[in-house]
């Protein structure tokens, strides 16, 4: 079942990735990213980034806070998701990166792969090893009960939209397994990938050092 926010009008994709802002900011997201970048660096060195399917580029901004020698490219294929995401940014195509080989330290990427097939993933990977230094990085949802029935069982609380409520639940089902996102990068070629769990966040972490 395809996500709505892939179809969605510029106005309601704001109020959709403010929802995805509020769950990074809250469940753990930002956390796993300062741990996982973490592993390499430290507060006040400079490398750069570059997050790919960078939506809103949140995720982006909470590195600089954290590491504010960090340069963070955000690539998405939709310039209307990118509106307020801070430069530098591109408009582009994951699977046609305009870089050459070693072109960043790290290559990341939030809530992004669960939107393709094994093999589309493992292309990803592959690419993202090529033209990363330092590793590939990777922060997507556990598959499970408790992630799949969070957003209908929490809208109460914290008012999602309907954008929100469908496509939480749908990713969740296309979504991964620990051994299976860690197959899916062996088989890229990420012969170092270690993946971890998140808890009580429901995230898996991918961390490959090239």
């Amino acid at each position: 079942m395809p996500e709505k926010l892939d179809h969605a009008g510029p106005e309601e994709a704001l109020d959709n990735l403010q929802d995805l802002v509020r769950v990074n900011k809250y469940f753990g997201g930002y956390a796993t990213l300062r741990r996982i970048v973490g592993e390499f660096v430290r507060p006040d060195d400079h490398f750069s980034v570059l997050d790919v399917g960078a939506a809103s580029g949140d995720m982006g901004a909470a590195l600089r806070h954290a590491y504010p020698c960090a340069t963070v490219t955000s690539l998405d294929r939709k310039p209307d998701h990118l509106r307020h995401a801070a430069l530098p940014k591109l408009v582009g195509d994951a699977f046609r990166l305009p870089f050459s080989e070693g072109s960043f330290d790290f290559v990341f990427s939030s809530f992004f792969l669960h939107h393709f097939s094994d093999e589309e993933i493992v292309r990803l990977l592959a690419s993202f090893g090529s033209i990363g230094r330092r590793a590939v990085l990777a922060i997507d949802l556990e598959r499970g009960p408790l992630a799949y029935h969070f957003m209908p069982a929490t809208r109460w609380l914290f008012g999602w939209h309907d954008i929100s409520m469908h496509d939480g639940p749908v990713s969740v089902q296309a979504a991964f397994k620990r051994d299976e996102l860690a197959a899916l990068a062996k088989k890229a070629g990420l012969s170092k990938a270690r993946v971890s769990t998140h808890r009580p966040w429901a995230r898996l972490s991918l961390v490959a050092p090239l």
